[in-house]
């Protein structure tokens, strides 16, 4: 289930100039916007599979008329801009959906915005194999040790064979931790379409003002094979990692 959240300048000027990197910012906006109960269960607790916690959610990029302005690093939207929210958790998506429609005043990164409209999509009938376009940036990574024994985030690409594997296994633990059973079957594959390295797409993810961390991501169209169960909590929870910071969101073409 997902929602589409139309936002425009509640002002006299029609501009909305955010961060560039909003990731943070807009996940912060949908937590704040939810129930304190239901905001610590699925930030605190989740969804868990063997120590892994899925949130089971995740949000698109900003769409709209907008220009980007290097010098600040900021992003001016034209009104009316919107976005897309999804998960298979119901109560979460209504949860969200009453309370923007109660108080439809809102802000993101303290410029006052209101909420124009919201539109519900269900979940639509799915098959295999499907093509899918990228709503936001898909991303799949592993953390390494280094020679000297530090830490070492290494983010795979589309043309990688570990990039599918890792994201079946990703979207089996997701399925087992969500209906806390495994799935008919795991069969799941995805493959690059329509991907260069244009395609690429590079995050800073800004929890504090003072530090941030650098997410990749690929846009781009993929083909999607395998159990059409595990298709549709792709559609709904959202492809690979770092769903609820904004990644892993699709469209069915």
């Amino acid at each position: 289930m997902r929602l589409t959240i139309t936002l425009q300048s509640s002002g006299p000027a029609s501009l909305v100039k955010l961060s560039l990197h909003y990731n943070y910012a807009l996940q912060s906006f949908i937590y704040h916007h939810i129930s304190t109960h239901l905001a610590n269960f699925i930030h605190n607790k989740g969804y868990r599979y063997e120590g892994r916690v899925f949130r089971l959610f995740t949000f698109s990029r900003m769409v709209g008329k907008y220009w980007i302005e290097k010098k600040d690093q900021t992003i001016v939207f034209s009104s009316p801009f919107k976005f897309q929210i999804s998960s298979p958790v119901e109560e979460f998506i209504q949860e969200f959906a009453e309370t923007l429609a109660r108080v439809p005043d809102v802000s993101i990164e303290n410029r006052s915005l209101l909420v124009s409209s919201i539109e519900v999509h269900f979940s639509p009938f799915i098959t295999s194999p499907v093509f899918v376009r990228m709503l936001s940036p898909v991303t799949c990574y592993s953390t390494l040790l280094t020679a000297d024994g530090k830490k070492k985030t290494y983010y795979f690409s589309p043309f990688e064979e570990e990039f599918s594997r890792l994201i079946r296994e990703n979207i089996f633990k997701k399925y087992v931790s969500f209906y806390q059973r495994k799935p008919a079957s795991s069969e799941f594959s995805i493959l690059p379409a329509k991907v260069d390295k244009r395609s690429e797409k590079i995050i800073k993810y800004t929890p504090h003002r003072a530090s941030y961390t650098i997410v990749k991501g690929w846009m781009g169209v993929y083909k999607l094979e395998g159990n059409p169960e595990l298709i549709r909590l792709a559609y709904d929870a959202g492809l690979g990692a770092k769903n609820s910071q904004g990644f892993g969101m699709f469209e069915i073409m």
